[in-house]
């Protein structure tokens, strides 16, 4: 298994969200993400992309469990959302970054939902300095082709830094 690097967006303080577009190929693609900042604390979101622009619909199911240093594991799961939940929110320095990656899977069949898994790290923004990781899966309910993913913060803060990049699997 291979990978070959089709899109990449870096945030730089002056949008709310991180796109990356691409997708043309039946193949699986992976998404990695890496040290993304917030100008203030916030959670990340996903959403897949339709010709570039994001599906702000409420056809997106996700389920993920959540795994924490200072406590039991919890669950992370919603049906017929706008958008895909998956962060305990990231922070402004330090190492509250957001890092990891997400495989993605139909995206260019019209006939199918397009689906995505997802691991993923942070350390909260509280005080607490949790360490908080996800481990699941998302589907987009809808049978349609899609060419990528957005990433934004719910709170509508900037993303101040980091790197999302868009592999084809090869």
């Amino acid at each position: 298994m291979g990978l070959v690097r089709v899109n990449k967006a870096v945030g730089d303080g002056t949008a709310s969200n991180l796109t990356v577009t691409g997708i043309n190929t039946d193949d699986v693609y992976m998404v990695a993400f890496s040290n993304i900042f917030a100008s203030a604390n916030d959670d990340m979101q996903i959403r897949v992309t339709t010709s570039g622009t994001a599906d702000s619909d409420s056809e997106y199911d996700f389920a993920s469990k959540d795994l924490k240093t200072s406590g039991s594991f919890g669950n992370t799961y919603g049906t017929n959302n706008n958008n895909i939940d998956f962060s305990a929110g990231i922070g402004t320095s330090g190492t509250n970054s957001h890092n990891g990656i997400l495989y993605l899977f139909n995206f260019n069949n019209s006939s199918e939902y397009s689906f995505i898994t997802h691991e993923n790290v942070t350390t909260r923004d509280d005080s607490s300095d949790e360490l908080f990781g996800f481990q699941g899966g998302a589907a987009h309910t809808v049978a349609e082709a899609n060419d990528g993913v957005q990433f934004f913060l719910t709170g509508g803060n900037n993303i101040d830094s980091g790197t999302v990049t868009l592999y084809k699997v090869v």
